[in-house]
């Protein structure tokens, strides 16, 4: 029986690169590697081996038979990615049916390659797998710099806490904090310990893996008021994250809104519904659970400006929130273009059509009894209600202008890249200026993940995205355009002077 890859893929590929029959797909050479919104099986030409189970680093593989509850929909959808796509003839007696890409020699290292001192800052997906790149594929020295004192970056504050099967890609970075030719500062942060220039003078290149720390904002009025906090601030709050305070949430409305329907909105909804017995004994932080257990929350209503068919969550996401059997899960159908949509199946539309559907009161609170979950689509958010304390929310649709009656509104819209003093900036973007990595107008400085490319792509996008500002930074010293500069180590300089 074929194995099938379910929700938690990180989509870092892994798994392809230990496959001996070329039946995972999108690898990272073709052209819908990073755009999908996971990694698929073929189970046509799957031989049942297991090196993609054994190697995937956050256990998301499995055989497809062995598929129960949330999870037994997967192997339909792994079968799913390749109906129709073309494939070598079955007729081959060669178990692999599809084509191989010509093999590529992409990094031509001289035999006498000088180790370079290279300094990357920000322990997080980004970079740590810059760092597995250099010291598994270069003789370099790494100095990995963290302004936190714990490594983890966005696995340890990002990821919800009962995600645990993807925080355990955690454990296959920290096995590189143990590499000889590896050394940790944590509790160091740019700007405020040390300079871009000291950096730059301590080591032959840097590369900044800080990532996109703030949160983008709406530009509304009253969005500063009491009540109206970001995710980023309440995904920090869950997660423990230090410089996020135990009391910057409350729990005490009704009904709380989400602005956004990304993955991070239904992190927070499932976080903020979860009975909190069940997040017992996860990573979440002990203030919040604390918090959840007196939480007055009855209702989670997820904001969606454009229509179910063009929703931002992924598939696995939204079909995980879905199964959950303890918290109903329903569409609010006031607008016709929404059950249209939903009816006719189109794009991730049709993934709603198993869930309930009710024309909510919008002005009437919450059934006191139950918690729910609901999803309103077509609803641009014009305004925030309240003078000192946000008492509700104005949204605008094809039925006008509602007002939905809330406590506590919760942005979900995204997030943006801040600063590095010393290092250009573009404030549009929210990210460093770079070409392939290469920071612009400043030698020696690459960069790497959100702050390089902006804040898009899970995990695994950044396995790629390092490759290529590695790449770079190897082909600047191979070139000449970075020297590297020979450094001795204290013993060794102490026997040059015996020596002489």
């Amino acid at each position: 029986m074929a194995f099938a890859i379910t929700q938690t893929c990180c989509s870092d590929a892994t798994c392809v690169s230990v496959c001996p029959v070329n039946c995972i797909h999108p690898t990272p050479d073709e052209p819908d590697f990073g755009t999908t919104e996971m990694l698929y099986v073929d189970p046509a030409s799957c031989i049942d081996c297991g090196a993609c189970a054994d190697a995937c680093p956050v256990d998301a593989i499995f055989p497809a038979d062995l598929l129960t509850g949330s999870l037994e929909v997967y192997a339909g959808i792994n079968a799913e990615y390749y109906a129709g796509r073309e494939v070598v003839s079955s007729a081959d007696p060669a178990p692999n049916f599809h084509r191989w890409s010509p093999p590529t020699f992409d990094r031509a290292i001289p035999s006498d390659f000088a180790p370079p001192d290279i300094a990357v800052v920000g322990s997080g997906p980004a970079g740590m797998y810059a760092v597995e790149d250099l010291l598994l594929h270069t003789n370099a020295r790494v100095t990995l710099i963290d302004r936190q004192p714990v490594t983890g970056g966005l696995i340890r504050y990002g990821v919800a806490p009962d995600h645990q099967a993807t925080k355990r890609i955690a454990e296959t970075f920290s096995r590189l904090q143990e590499h000889p030719r590896l050394r940790l500062t944590l509790g160091t942060e740019v700007g405020r310990d040390v300079t871009v220039d000291e950096l730059a003078g301590r080591h032959d290149a840097v590369v900044y893996a800080v990532g996109a720390s703030s949160a983008r904002g709406l530009g509304l009025d009253g969005e500063d008021l009491p009540g109206s906090v970001a995710a980023t601030t309440v995904v920090g709050w869950y997660n423990g994250h230090p410089d996020v305070p135990a009391n910057v949430v409350d729990l005490s409305a009704e009904r709380v809104v989400l602005i956004g329907t990304g993955n991070v909105a239904l992190d927070v909804a499932r976080i903020l519904t979860a009975d909190p017995e069940t997040l017992t004994g996860t990573t979440i932080a002990p203030h919040a659970l604390e918090c959840l257990r007196t939480s007055k929350i009855r209702e989670v209503v997820l904001l969606a400006r454009r229509g179910p068919e063009d929703a931002a969550y992924t598939s696995p996401e939204l079909l995980a929130l879905a199964a959950r059997a303890d918290v109903p899960f329903i569409v609010d159908d006031a607008d016709p273009r929404t059950t249209a949509a939903i009816d006719a199946g189109t794009g991730k539309a049709k993934l709603l059509r198993e869930l309930g559907r009710e024309t909510v009161d919008w002005t009437a609170p919450p059934d006191a009894d139950r918690r729910r979950i609901v999803l309103r689509f077509h609803s641009a958010p014009t305004g925030f209600i309240g003078d000192t304390q946000v008492r509700g929310l104005r949204v605008t649709g094809q039925d006008g202008q509602t007002e939905i009656a809330t406590g506590q509104v919760v942005r979900a819209v995204g997030y943006r890249g801040v600063p590095v003093p010393g290092l250009p900036f573009d404030d549009d973007r929210g990210t460093i200026p770079n070409t392939a990595g290469r920071v612009e107008g400043t030698a020696g400085a690459y960069v790497v993940g959100w702050i390089k490319r902006g804040p898009s792509g899970g995990i695994g996008a950044n396995r790629t995205c390092a490759k290529e500002t590695v790449a770079t930074l190897l082909e600047d010293i191979i070139s000449g355009q970075l020297p590297v500069r020979t450094r001795r180590s204290p013993i060794a300089a102490l026997a040059a002077r015996f020596r002489g």
